[in-house]
């Protein structure tokens, strides 16, 4: 597929063109997206970024509402707060070879694109409309992605590419011909974030995967080609070596691949966190009995949170694989509430953060990104040592959560958030968009209202 036939492919793609199971995955990765949001509204990091947005991102034409805010902003700005927000908890979905996250970005511009007024948009928009763009946005930001890892030497956040998906979103809403799309894909990655993701691993904090800025580039960059600004080419796109990553656009279906997690931090733990859980669940062990512990992992994982070896803040927690399984065998289970304090606090957290050891395997680490892999080894005060088997995450293509555990961690994350009977009607809504014409716009009110108190009950 030449670059050409990219840029026509987003405004050429209809619902009809999507198989059935595609249809699907991109449902399950909008209920968890929403889920996560909800969980994310409550963070700091979203109340920083909605404000900033509402204040300085803002236009007095071309607004939008925040995500789960209420408040408006630029389309584009209010674009950076919904990416922003999800991002804030890292349970979102992702792809292997992206090492990222593309719904993150895709979403929220999506949402603030047809709620946007005063933009000049293509007027008809329902919810097979929105499902097709949400695939699109998919599709290209994940080939992206795995384009850019493997033309540069550098391991860019995932803003750096999710832009492009957003820029295809945007085109297609603002009905941009092929040469103007072409120039929109240049420009989002031009202006794209290139942030070292390694640093955030090692040294957490806000600016995570970056994907606030790639949802507000790649909204931004559609706009100005739509006025005549001009960025090609989109080497990720365009260059030799990543032309062969385009040629199945709209025959493979990469949002298929994406994976969901069943923990609310980084996908690098997530073995180690099934591996240690696996033990316990086997040998019926608390954490009072372990006297030392031992994680074997890929080099990236065994980094992660490296700066920071008693995590002070959510993040910090998120990124940090010691206290990601210290805390799963204090608690039994690893959720939004172990990443606040006074969790982060607990001393019997920190105590087995003292008696942690963690070890790089070199088996493991040939097989990153393809594959995760990490084992466990626990040493008991009665003299025992147990060893886990190999375990990788749950939640990949071959290993999918099922979907009762997919709606038990929508619920999860939203009911404390908005109450049981607003996340009720939005997973119904979901549900109903392909099918229900109306279903959208309440989808919408919805999702871009500011929360209501958690006291409310489903009748």
């Amino acid at each position: 597929m030449k670059d050409s036939d990219v840029a026509a492919f987003v405004g050429g793609l209809a619902f009809a063109d999507l198989p059935d199971d595609v249809v699907r995955q991109a449902t399950r990765c909008l209920l968890d997206l929403i889920g996560v949001a909800a969980a994310g509204s409550t963070t700091r990091a979203a109340a920083i970024g909605n404000a900033y947005a509402a204040t300085q991102l803002c236009a007095r034409d071309h607004e939008a509402r925040i995500l789960f805010d209420g408040r408006r902003a630029s389309i584009a700005g209010a674009a950076f707060a919904g990416a922003t927000t999800i991002d804030a908890i890292d349970a979102h979905d992702g792809h292997v070879l992206t090492k990222g996250h593309a719904g993150v970005a895709v979403l929220p511009a999506l949402l603030a694109l047809v709620d946007g007024r005063g933009d000049g948009a293509v007027p008809r928009v329902d919810g097979r409309e929105f499902i097709t763009s949400l695939v699109l946005g998919y599709e290209v930001a994940t080939r992206a992605g795995i384009a850019l890892h493997g033309t540069v030497p550098d391991y860019h956040c995932s803003g750096a590419w999710n832009a492009l998906g957003c820029a295809a979103v945007a085109a297609r809403r603002l009905g941009l011909d092929a040469a103007a799309t072409r120039e929109a894909f240049g420009i989002a990655e031009y202006f794209g974030p290139r942030g070292q993701i390694l640093r955030a691993c090692d040294y957490p904090t806000m600016v995570k995967d970056g994907s606030g800025w790639g949802a507000h580039s790649g909204v931004t960059a559609a706009m100005l080609a739509r006025g005549g600004f001009t960025g090609a080419p989109a080497i990720t796109i365009e260059r030799a070596d990543a032309a062969g990553l385009w040629v199945d656009l709209g025959t493979r279906w990469r949002i298929r691949e994406q994976y969901f997690k069943a923990y609310p931090v980084c996908r690098w733990a997530q073995p180690a966190i099934e591996a240690a859980l696996a033990l316990q669940r086997e040998h019926d062990f608390g954490a009072a009995d372990v006297t030392h512990l031992g994680i074997d992992s890929f080099r990236e994982a065994i980094a992660l949170g490296s700066g920071c070896a008693l995590p002070r803040t959510t993040e910090e927690a998120q990124y940090s694989l010691l206290y990601c399984v210290a805390a799963t065998l204090v608690f039994g289970d690893l959720g939004v509430p172990e990443l606040d304090l006074p969790r982060l606090a607990d001393p019997r957290v920190r105590r087995l953060l003292a008696a942690t050891a963690l070890t790089e395997d070199a088996a493991f680490s040939k097989l990153f990104p393809a594959e995760r892999w990490a084992r466990v080894r626990v040493t008991l005060a009665d003299g025992r040592t147990l060893v886990s088997e190999p375990a990788r995450a749950r939640g990949n293509p071959e290993n999918p959560l099922a979907d009762e555990e997919m709606l038990a961690k929508y619920r999860a994350l939203a009911e404390p958030v908005l109450g049981a009977v607003r996340v009720l009607r939005i997973e119904a809504l979901v549900h109903a968009l392909a099918d229900d014409g109306a279903a959208l716009p309440a989808l919408v009110d919805l999702l871009l209202s500011a929360p209501r108190p958690a006291v409310e009950r489903a009748a």
